[in-house]
């Protein structure tokens, strides 16, 4: 990632301070996670409400209570939390700070089962992931020791009570604005994003990022009708991102980097982007059919190992779009499930 520019940091100041101006501020908190900080907002009014929360951890705790402090506030003060979608660095703290503050916790309905039952969620999501990444040629001591690994992120969130189920469509008190509660799948399954039509100014969570792509990570679906075939994320987020396209957005806050303030120049270079990306996968399948590691490893070496799970979820997704196009063909009848190109 790019240092930011200096008329870069001077549009970011200001969208900042705008938002700031609508009752809206952003409190980052550290994560242990390599994407880095994760942008929490307040939303002054009544109710005042927090979105997102931060990781389980002391850490995330203290850097919180002290950016409430700054504003004037404490979490006693709060009446609402309220998160954006499934992942440990936005709901991780929400059961602490409900517990300190008594304020309600909302939302997704789609998401709240996960929430209130998140070990049992999280322990299936890893054996899926575990069963994924064998099919697709993930060697068995990868899939092991990435296991482990998310033994150990889990830690960093805690089943969370939820007193508001909130629906795609409907409007969402915070502070003294009417928000749009927006589905945007993609990202996460659960990915939600917060609109006020008055004042332009959304609050995407992971949906948009400034600076990065949004994995569009495979997991688990969380509608109850699920028939088992294999989630495709990306088709979902690009989908997605049509949707937001739509709307007049003046400010993004997004969960980590910067603010956007032009929403939908970032949303064709994502497009773009992961066109070219699948191009060359395209290339890569000249000389015969592959596995999804395979490709993995031929597009981002050492990544393909050590991430294992987000880089195949990253192929995958891009397949998708080819096989979308009717320009490649997925395989599974054997141990090893390969993809090659249509004929």
């Amino acid at each position: 990632m790019s240092a930011p520019t200096k008329a870069e940091q001077t549009a970011e100041s200001e969208a900042l301070a705008a938002a700031a101006t609508a009752g809206i501020h952003r409190l980052p908190i550290t994560t242990p996670f390599k994407v880095g900080d994760i942008n929490t907002y307040l939303v002054e009014g009544d109710p005042l409400t927090l979105v997102d929360c931060g990781p389980n951890s002391v850490t995330g705790l203290d850097e919180l209570e002290s950016g409430l402090a700054a504003l004037g506030y404490a979490f006693s003060d709060l009446d609402l939390i309220v998160v954006t979608h499934q992942h440990q660095d936005h709901f991780g703290l929400a059961s602490a700070i409900a517990r300190r503050s008594e304020a309600d916790v909302a939302c997704l309905d789609l998401l709240a089962p996960m929430l209130r039952g998140w070990e049992q969620h999280s322990r299936a999501d890893d054996r899926y992931a575990v069963e994924l990444m064998a099919r697709h040629g993930v060697d068995a001591s990868a899939t092991t020791a990435l296991k482990s690994i998310g033994e150990v992120i889990r830690g960093y969130a805690a089943p969370s009570r939820v007193d508001r189920e909130l629906h795609d469509g409907q409007q969402l008190e915070m502070g003294a604005r009417e928000f749009d509660v927006l589905y945007r799948p993609g990202h996460s399954p659960s990915d939600t994003i917060f609109f006020d039509p008055d004042s332009q100014i959304t609050l995407c969570g992971d949906h948009l990022l400034s600076k990065i792509s949004s994995n569009a990570i495979i997991c688990r679906p969380l509608h109850r009708d699920w028939d088992g075939r294999r989630p495709k994320p990306l088709l979902e987020y690009r989908s997605s991102m049509l949707a937001t396209r739509a709307l007049d957005i003046e400010i993004a806050l997004g969960g980590h980097g910067g603010p956007v303030t032009d929403h939908r120049a970032l949303i064709d270079r994502r497009v773009k982007g992961q066109d070219r990306r699948a191009s060359k996968l395209l290339d890569l399948l000249a000389d015969g059919p592959l596995s999804g590691h395979a490709l993995a490893n031929a597009m981002f070496g050492e990544i393909a190992v050590t991430q294992a799970y987000l880089s195949l979820s990253e192929i995958l997704g891009h397949l998708d779009l080819l096989i979308e196009d009717g320009l490649i063909e997925e395989d599974d009848s054997g141990e090893t499930i390969v993809f090659a190109q249509v004929p």
